[in-house]
């Protein structure tokens, strides 16, 4: 019985650590990275085409930005905040780099090929927010 208390005290020891120091961690690596949010607004009419966006569209931006890009996501909007309001955004991408500087830099040279490929999957113009993570 004692060694079973034992062993469960350390294993919840362990697991309290293990999480506290992830949680940290992730504080630590997202705060002062520059945040890329590519918002897709909902509109009667418009269309996404979320496969597509997910396989080719932005790997292929990711690719761009190199060892500059931290992480990159992609969000499908469900709902308003608000009951019977409208969906704000059909779609976000969002892209984390080290750099706003180095990311212009590797867009520039690609941009005719990223907005050329906007009709691949959307015939929505993105609605683009830079900004800087704090906490």
């Amino acid at each position: 019985m004692k060694l079973k208390v034992i062993v469960s005290f350390l294993l919840l020891t362990t697991c309290f650590t293990v999480f506290s120091q992830e949680k940290q961690n992730m504080a630590v690596v997202e705060k002062g990275l520059i945040k890329i949010s590519i918002m897709y607004p909902y509109a009667e009419g418009k269309t996404f085409n979320m496969e597509y966006y997910e396989t080719k569209h932005m790997p292929m931006v990711a690719g761009f930005l190199g060892s500059n890009l931290i992480k990159y996501t992609i969000e499908k909007g469900l709902a308003s905040g608000i009951p019977n309001q409208p969906l704000p955004f059909m779609a976000i991408g969002i892209f984390y780099v080290k750099s706003l500087s180095d990311y212009q830099a590797a867009i520039g040279p690609h941009i005719n090929a990223i907005r050329t490929d906007f009709s691949n999957y959307t015939n929505i113009s993105p609605v683009i927010l830079v900004s800087e993570v704090i906490k």
